[in-house]
């Protein structure tokens, strides 16, 4: 996304989510070839586990602002990151399956104090969705997706600043989906994101090999092999 107040550049932005992305531990050849796997269909002909076709036109118009295809590395689309998104939200973080969701909740309180909704974040998505498209269509004329770019980016600039009237166990919906996109974006491809790893390499992050302990600290030293996931794909 742009034109944000104070936004950091994309590859500082992208490097410094990337630090935060835990990596399971993954051992074997350097040279070894992983069987050639056949590719993922179009964004288009994904069949969805849990988005319906308008939360998914928006989600993918979403990820494409958010991190854009016309930067000087692949975008959250080229990277599948709604597919990521989508997936996330029908297993254990949509559903908050490992969250503790009894309450008391009070969506009132200061953000400080931690997550307030008694509303899981797939719920949270789904109700946020269709006001926030209802506020496109009144102040910016039309659904977000048919939006241009600089609408888009107003649009979504109002959201997070909380200029867009959700109800307060919906606040959070932003945050989900700014964090999220950047989770799809550098998460390991056996999750739906990061397609063919794009975002690593793009980084220069050396993903789930486990002989890369001797490299952190080393600086302006480049690191000779490219990335592995945990199902041994290399890119």
């Amino acid at each position: 996304m742009r034109d944000m107040p104070g936004r950091p550049s994309r590859r500082g932005f992208l490097k410094g989510s990337a630090a935060g992305v835990a990596i399971a531990s993954f051992t074997g050849s350097a040279h070894a070839q992983a069987p050639e796997k056949e590719a993922p269909p179009p964004l288009d002909q994904y069949e969805r586990t849990y988005l319906d076709d308008a939360e998914w036109a928006f989600v993918m118009a979403a990820c494409a602002r958010l991190i854009p295809s016309d930067g000087d590395g692949p975008g959250a689309i080229e990277c599948r990151v709604p597919v990521f998104i989508d997936k996330q939200l029908a297993g254990e973080f949509g559903q908050a399956a490992t969250w503790y969701m009894e309450g008391p909740f009070d969506p009132s309180a200061k953000p400080t104090l931690g997550f307030q909704s008694p509303l899981t974040p797939a719920e949270i998505y789904r109700k946020a969705i269709p006001v926030f498209q209802d506020w496109c269509k009144e102040t910016h004329g039309d659904s977000f997706e048919n939006l241009d770019a600089a609408k888009q980016d107003a649009a979504l600039t109002s959201l997070q600043k909380a200029e867009v009237p959700l109800a307060p166990e919906l606040r959070d919906f932003f945050q989900f989906l700014l964090a999220n996109t950047k989770e799809g974006y550098f998460a390991d491809p056996m999750y739906g994101g990061n397609h063919d790893m794009q975002a690593w390499v793009y980084v220069g992050f050396p993903g789930a090999r486990g002989a890369y302990t001797s490299w952190p600290g080393r600086e302006n030293a480049e690191y000779p092999l490219g990335p592995v996931s945990i199902d041994g794909d290399r890119a």
